[in-house]
């Protein structure tokens, strides 16, 4: 391979800061990792793990920010969900 060990772990540690960018959770930064950069995932979970220890008052409030805006997706989806059962609905009732 030619690059030295910590290269590598430097590189893989500023593959996944790109993940966090994209508000990647862990998992869909190991597949993504593993699909594009060919980086086993037991490497990247084990950076991963380490940036957390390192910095664990900002995973600490990625996660949360994280939680809400999967909250809110799902809200989201659901408004969107009811209001076409609704146009459905009045769309049902007009014609009858």
């Amino acid at each position: 391979m030619g690059d030295s060990p910590a290269s590598y772990i430097y590189m893989v540690q500023h593959l996944i800061e790109k993940c966090l960018i994209f508000h990647m959770t862990k998992e869909e930064c190991m597949e993504a990792l593993s699909k594009h950069a060919n980086i086993k995932p037991v490497i990247s979970v084990t950076v991963w793990n380490e940036l957390e220890k390192e910095n664990r008052e900002f995973f600490e409030a990625y996660t949360q920010s994280h939680n809400k805006d999967r909250d809110t997706e799902a809200e989201a989806s659901t408004m969107i969900r009811k209001l076409l059962l609704d146009q459905d609905h009045t769309k049902y009732s007009k014609n009858e």
